[in-house]
């Protein structure tokens, strides 16, 4: 069995990770479409949730990378979990009206879990902009640690950004 076989629902922590669908289009824009979340993540500006939902299903069908939906409900969408196994890579946006109650701790814990327990990943990264300390606080709390070295420089849209490289080992 393909644990990457769609739809994919991952279920831990008070979480429900789910595939977007189509319903979802209103509520993306709602949570992702922000100078922030642009600043530190790749996701971009301006925002177009129809645009966003194909790119979605285009490297969830090339590459097995996930964008799933963070819910408590299995329903109502909070926030995007991401995760590129090809990459070991794994990252998450909360949306501003749902931060402060533990949801991109336990999405990062969901993910890191799947990631070792079922992909068999040796190791999990995060890719945190250097000035967001909030992701810092996370990914502490999600039990990953810095790794050593410099920043990773990133050009995007004209700015340069410093991104620090996270990294959870498996047990």
């Amino acid at each position: 069995m393909d644990p990457l076989a769609w739809p994919l629902t991952l279920t831990g922590h008070g979480l429900v990770l789910r595939e977007w669908d189509d319903a979802d289009l209103e509520v993306m824009a709602d949570l992702l479409d922000h100078p922030e979340i642009h600043e530190n993540t790749p996701i971009p500006s301006p925002f177009d949730p129809a645009d966003y939902l194909a790119m979605i299903r285009r490297t969830r069908a090339e590459d097995n990378r996930l964008h799933l939906a963070i819910t408590t409900d299995g329903k109502a969408a909070l926030g995007l979990a991401f995760l590129a196994p090809s990459r070991a890579e794994a990252g998450y946006v909360v949306g501003p009206a749902h931060r402060g109650q533990g949801l991109a701790v336990r999405t990062t814990r969901v993910l890191t879990e799947f990631g070792h327990d079922v992909l068999g990943l040796n190791e999990l990264r995060l890719r945190i902009n250097t000035t967001n300390e909030p992701s810092k606080g996370v990914a502490r709390s999600a039990g990953y640690q810095l790794a050593p070295g410099e920043p990773e420089r990133l050009e995007r849209d004209g700015e340069v950004v410093f991104l620090e490289i996270w990294t959870h080992q498996a047990d």
